[in-house]
């Protein structure tokens, strides 16, 4: 709806520029009379409803209420009835935050900033003195959402899911240690992404595994066609022991940056184009060939250890020979699950430590779903890669 150009020239006349915006300008003046005109509406309208029940209610003045909104605090004359049955719809009875200051907290937590950066962001821009306390209690409201996020039911299948962890410092029972977060990421058939979870793990291990993929098929997931993982222990047979017809692909990117640990910076990139000859191989036997050629190299004589990592994770390298071009970008090409850590790391320098397991969830879990929001379309080379996941998978491939 346009505002009348005579009523904006008649609210403008006679205030600066910098004074529209500034605390107890115009905006917020703006923002005082519109409630006010909205809850003094709300009473009337509730007035006239119990009028026509035969209760002889009527108004009884108003009382002061400071609310704190996303640009600074306003004090608001709310009216009031004589028998006290009013309970306004805009502002509640105990309500001191309008929702749009609730989401510039969560909003600038999920962005990494801490309590005191808040509190002091909050200070510096708006005026607004607010408590620790206040900024917890909002952003612990996020722990139900998480709650009921993590126990959403899933889809049925899931063609590829990438499962990764990063590591994060936690306090726990005095001592902060480091513990890992672990992320799997599904594709589903139509090419788009969803967050199928997160978990947090001290230790990592075939037990802890078979419950997540236990969590996984209670929560609606029938199949999945092919688990990416990254060479972690005991992985493989708890994905099977759920899931038995699914292929487990070792993470190729894994395998380089594990490769690379073992070398010096200045032969890095000598030693990835060594290796390129091993994964783009036409078959599992010429890739086997090329790394037995690999290692009797030069790079394989200096770093006797690169070769021997990747025959360790050689049974979960096979299956990536077996699939299409189209299909071996996706599973190599690991650029969604590499964003989201990305992301998450950078959220997560900026702490320290948390002080908690639920501290940590709750600003991966709004980092995440900030991420999500910012996805829009499927890998360019899903509708390629759909078609020859029909082809090898048959009726398991639901579209």
């Amino acid at each position: 709806m346009a505002i009348d150009k005579a009523l904006l020239d008649q609210l403008l006349a006679g205030r600066e520029p910098q004074e529209l915006f500034a605390k107890g300008g115009l905006i917020d003046d703006l923002k005082k009379a519109l409630s006010e005109r909205m809850l003094a509406a709300e009473l009337e309208d509730h007035l006239e409803t119990e009028a026509e029940a035969g209760l002889g209610n009527r108004r009884n003045g108003s009382s002061k209420k400071t609310m704190l909104t996303g640009s600074s605090k306003l004090t608001l004359d709310i009216p009031r009835d004589r028998l006290g049955t009013f309970d306004p719809k805009l502002i509640a009875k105990y309500q001191r935050r309008f929702p749009d200051f609730d989401d510039k907290i969560i909003s600038m937590y999920a962005r990494g900033m801490t309590v005191r950066e808040i509190r002091g962001h909050l200070e510096e821009l708006y005026g607004i003195d607010v408590s620790p306390d206040l900024i917890s209690t909002v952003t612990d409201a996020v722990l139900e959402a998480v709650t009921e996020w993590q126990g959403r039911p899933l889809d049925a299948c899931y063609p590829l899911v990438f499962f990764d962890a990063i590591r994060v410092k936690i306090r726990d029972e005095g001592f902060v240690r480091n513990k890992a977060v672990y992320i799997a990421l599904g594709i589903l058939p139509d090419g788009t992404k969803e967050i199928l979870g997160l978990w947090i793990e001290q230790t990592e291990g075939a037990k802890f595994w078979l419950r997540v993929m236990n969590e996984l098929r209670n929560r609606g997931v029938a199949d999945i066609l092919i688990a990416v993982v990254d060479g972690l222990k005991g992985f493989p047979e708890a994905i099977n022991a759920v899931f038995p017809e699914t292929v487990v692909q070792t993470c190729i990117v894994y395998l380089i940056r594990n490769s690379m640990s073992f070398a010096s910076w200045k032969d890095r990139k000598a030693i990835a184009g060594a290796l390129r000859s091993v994964y783009r191989a036409d078959n599992a036997e010429a890739g086997l060939a090329a790394l037995e050629a690999f290692e009797a190299g030069p790079w394989g004589q200096k770093y006797p250890a690169i070769a021997q990592t990747w025959r360790r994770h050689w049974d979960q390298v096979i299956p990536f020979f077996a699939f299409s071009p189209p299909i071996r970008r996706i599973i190599y090409t690991t650029n969604a699950i590499e964003a989201l850590n990305s992301k998450l790391r950078r959220a997560v320098r900026t702490r320290g430590h948390f002080p908690g397991d639920e501290a940590a969830m709750k600003l991966l879990y709004l980092v995440l779903n900030r991420a999500v929001e910012e996805w829009k379309r499927p890998p360019r080379e899903w509708c390629e890669a759909k078609t020859q996941f029909a082809i090898p998978f048959g009726d398991r491939f639901v579209v």
